[in-house]
């Protein structure tokens, strides 16, 4: 932990304690505070989960030892202290830390503290639960980002315990493994022969209700008969179903074996017609070096995804890719390709009422574009994905176009940081365009190409309607984006160049993004 902190300017140890806080305690005042821990050796698990829209501070004990009760409620008085709403514990369960963070909480109430304690039991090893209840194991992490995120939006504890508890419900958890693991200074913790596998074991290094021959992983996927549940592993979720993948490194795996088994659940997940919203994969909760791996999925719908994706500022070395990150790409490679096959036509239709130069000036966006997307999976989550398409334009689109759309894409990401269902989406498009007209002077009847994006943002406010359906209303919104298009031929130039060149041609266009609009939400490869 002291590591941790030294390398970490947003991070601080509790004197005395083995605790770790956010350096900026100011800024949870009046936000709920997050507080988790629980035995050492499961890193990055607790302390690389601290930080905006995620914990608090965390409590640790020593290696698989639930931590002291007198840190947990040092830790509990440090954020009372600087003026939190409320303390929310996120416990995993077993019994040392159910009775050490349960102490502490009856102490701080006590003190006149508001606290709440959420229990986390995601293991499904066991098909008919013992007395004790499932083992708190990796799917712990989301909850954290939950709660983290309504936390950061200013939820009440009352809500925030409500939403995390309903999730714990919806997730599930299953360990496998290849090997034991060491407690420092002591022999393995159980033993396996070099042919042999462990199935449905936790975090601790304790054995596992299964144990039988070493075999691929397609095959240990087909051993579950379904997907992990919060019921029995054996009650699979219904075909149509989303859910969050974590794929999770128990510690001593390679990255290559991570990503064989990656693909595997994948396809496996397919296969059974499940939604695969969000994949993380990575080290998030380990068992000291353990080579082995736990599944979690998380049944999920567009509002949970959101909180998930929701942004989070954390010390946790692990950066995971995203499953979702695919339909993005195939988007955005069917907008550049066919900008650029629009090069020419923009260039003589801006030759008629401008420089010439709006093809040259779109087509170089598209190949920066291109070549950024075939870098690497650009961002799932909405906001980071519009926040790096404005940066990437900004630095090279050039001119107005790339200022303009710079613009645009910056305003709308904010609406697309704590949510992303369908209503804020329409949220997103008021927003980019009130940044253009505040900062452009543009206003719609200027023949810009406002008027096409304002007619397209008025059709999207069916977004908001109860049960809307996101295909026709886009369909609408290009329609009307087109009609819009449309009725320039006959309007005066009020902004832009076109105000002060006369068009020699019939009609000024309207912004390339809006041909590509429709020719993009009409393709068969988007058919969602």
């Amino acid at each position: 932990m002291a590591g941790l902190v030294a390398c970490n300017a947003g991070l601080r140890l509790l004197q005395g304690h083995r605790v770790v806080l956010r350096a900026d305690l100011v800024a949870i005042r009046g936000r709920v505070a997050l507080l988790s821990g629980g035995g050492s050796g499961h890193e990055p698990a607790h302390a690389g989960y601290i930080g905006k829209g995620m914990l608090t501070g965390v409590v640790a004990g020593a290696v698989f030892t639930s931590p002291a009760v007198g840190s947990i409620l040092a830790a509990i008085r440090a954020v009372t202290q600087a003026g939190a709403a409320g303390t929310l514990l996120i416990v995993k369960n077993y019994t040392g830390d159910r009775l050490n963070f349960g102490l502490a909480l009856e102490r701080a109430r006590a003190e006149g503290a508001d606290v709440r304690m959420v229990v986390v039991g995601d293991d499904s090893a066991f098909a008919a639960p013992k007395k004790a209840g499932r083992r708190g194991l990796c799917g712990t992490v989301l909850i954290h980002k939950v709660a983290g995120a309504l936390a950061e939006a200013g939820a009440s504890l009352n809500e925030i315990v409500k939403r995390v508890s309903a999730a714990a419900k919806a997730m599930g958890t299953l360990g496998l493994s290849l090997s034991p693991c060491s407690v420092p200074g002591s022999k393995p913790t159980f033993q396996l022969a070099n042919d042999e596998m462990e199935l449905g074991l936790g975090i601790h290094g304790e054995a596992g209700v299964r144990r039988m021959k070493v075999s691929g992983a397609p095959h240990f996927l087909s051993l579950l008969g379904s997907p992990p549940s919060s019921g029995s592993h054996s009650a699979p979720y219904p075909a149509g179903a989303s859910v969050v993948l974590v794929v999770n490194n128990l510690g001593g795996l390679s990255c290559l074996e991570l990503g064989i088994v990656a693909g595997a659940a994948v396809r496996s997940l397919e296969r059974r017609g499940i939604r695969i919203a969000r994949a993380l994969v990575g080290s998030f909760m380990t068992a000291l070096e353990m080579a082995g791996v736990s599944l979690t999925l998380l049944l999920v719908d567009e509002e949970l995804v959101g909180l998930i994706e929701g942004p989070g500022t954390t010390h946790s070395p692990s950066h995971p890719p995203r499953v979702g990150a695919a339909r993005v790409q195939q988007v955005l490679e069917r907008v550049c390709s066919t900008l650029l096959d629009m090069q020419d036509e923009l260039n003589q239709l801006d030759r008629e009422a401008g420089d010439g130069d709006c093809g040259h000036t779109h087509a170089r966006a598209a190949r920066a574009i291109q070549e950024w997307v075939r870098a690497g999976p650009p961002p799932a989550a909405p906001a980071q994905l519009l926040s790096a398409l404005a940066d990437l334009l900004l630095e090279q689109m050039g001119g107005s176009s790339g200022v303009l759309y710079g613009l645009f894409l910056t305003a709308a990401a904010q609406p697309l940081l704590n949510h992303d269902d369908l209503p804020t989406w329409a949220d997103a498009m008021d927003a980019g365009i009130e940044a253009m007209q505040r900062y452009g002077g543009a206003a719609p009847g200027d023949r810009t190409m406002l008027d096409s994006l304002c007619a397209a943002a008025q059709a999207l406010h069916g977004l908001r309607s109860p049960g809307a359906t996101l295909l026709p209303v886009l369909a609408t919104a290009v329609e009307s984006a087109e009609a819009a298009a449309e009725a320039t031929r006959t309007m005066e130039a009020g902004a832009g160049r076109a105000s002060y060149i006369r068009a020699t041609g019939p009609w000024a266009p309207p912004a390339a993004a809006l041909v590509v609009m429709g020719d993009v939400a009409a393709h068969p490869m988007y058919p969602q």
